[in-house]
């Protein structure tokens, strides 16, 4: 396999685009839900939490792009190979796919589950799984610029969204923030730790980035999708936790669309039949980044074609969407994802820096 992607220009995109990437990527369905987490970690402190996660993903984005930079136009399944050989790296591209089919099928479990809480309790769930995945198949189909005009578009399909937090954050309760600062530092990064479900995502540069035009340009937009995702999510959060009682919101398991559905407007009754159904336009776009994630991985590593692995990885994950149906194994699904991705997305990429740092000055001394 060659260290280097060799991508066709018309394979190619701007820099401007990995803004919609990775926003897409990063707000699935784990916003819907993860205020009331953050809150049991760090209660009224939880936004603390939120800002500590931004720091770091700012760390660990400069150090992807830094480790990227070492190449001329390589991936991370390529800079792995380099840097391990092929057994290690291939091992290790392989832990990457199988981390980004277990997203994919906890995202579609999750969404099917909400779909079931608040619009139709009977359906089944290969009937939405087939619904979802007939879409990604679509797109995924249709190449890769075909993935990142379905993130950019339905962006801002779903950004109106936002707007109806103007009711709830009109009741906020401003004492539920009271005291300030009562948690500890371990509270706060365990706060910081739960959020590593949803603020995942951005590990996607790591694949994505031969196909950037204009490699130069990244920063910019990289930065400015993170900004954009935590303030959604801090927005979200904040409104959580004024809003509810603070007793209750523990008990709480979809916070974000439990807020909505104790929410009305003279115009309609249940706010928070929209926003499921709206939502898909957020899950469609994250599934099938991930979906073409997988399909790529498996063509560099393994030269499979896509379309093979496409159909295959679609089967097996309608299976796995049929066959686990109770609420406590999706969680346990979600947590176990939460943990390979912290240790994947947030410290991988800061071991793996100086390792690939070290091999380039021991390739320049050797030249010389």
């Amino acid at each position: 396999m060659n260290i280097n992607v060799n991508v066709k220009p018309q394979q190619k995109i701007r820099a401007f685009y990995l803004f919609f990437i990775i926003y897409e990527l990063q707000i699935g369905v784990g916003v819907l839900g993860i205020s009331n987490y953050i809150y049991q970690d760090a209660k009224q402190d939880a936004w603390i939490s939120i800002l500590i996660s931004f720091i770091l993903m700012l760390i660990v984005t400069s150090c992807m792009i830094m480790i990227l930079r070492q190449y001329d136009n390589a991936d991370i399944l390529g800079i792995q190979i380099d840097v391990f050989g092929a057994w290690v790296g291939k091992f290790l591209g392989t832990v990457y796919v199988i981390y980004f089919g277990a997203s994919l099928i906890s995202i579609m479990l999750t969404y099917i589950e909400v779909i079931q809480v608040f619009l139709y309790p009977t359906i089944p769930s290969y009937v939405v799984g087939l619904l979802l995945l007939f879409l990604t198949i679509y797109t995924v189909l249709g190449g890769f610029r075909a993935v990142v005009g379905i993130a950019f578009i339905f962006l801002f399909l779903t950004q109106w969204l936002l707007l109806l937090l103007y009711d709830p954050i009109s009741k906020i309760e401003w004492n539920h923030y009271l005291p300030l600062f009562e948690a500890s530092l371990p509270e706060l990064i365990r706060g910081a730790k739960t959020t590593t479900y949803t603020l995942s995502g951005f590990e996607i540069l790591f694949f994505i980035y031969p196909f950037v035009d204009n490699k130069e340009k990244i920063k910019m937009p990289v930065f400015l999708a993170l900004f954009y995702t935590t303030l959604v999510l801090l927005v979200s959060t904040i409104t959580v936790i004024g809003y509810f009682n603070p007793l209750s919101l523990e008990d709480i398991t979809w916070s974000l669309l439990t807020l909505f559905k104790n929410v009305s407007f003279s115009f309609i009754e249940r706010l928070d039949y929209i926003v499921v159904a709206e939502w898909m336009m957020v899950v469609v776009p994250n599934v099938a980044l991930l979906m073409w994630g997988i399909t790529y991985s498996v063509k560099r590593l393994y030269k499979i074609r896509q379309k093979t692995t496409l159909y295959t990885s679609s089967i097996i994950t309608l299976i796995v969407v049929i066959l686990i149906k109770h609420d406590i194994y999706i969680q346990k699904l979600t947590d176990i994802v939460s943990q390979i991705g912290f240790w994947l997305i947030f410290i991988y990429p800061l071991v793996l820096l100086p390792i690939v740092l070290m091999k380039k000055m021991a390739k320049k001394g050797s030249v010389k």
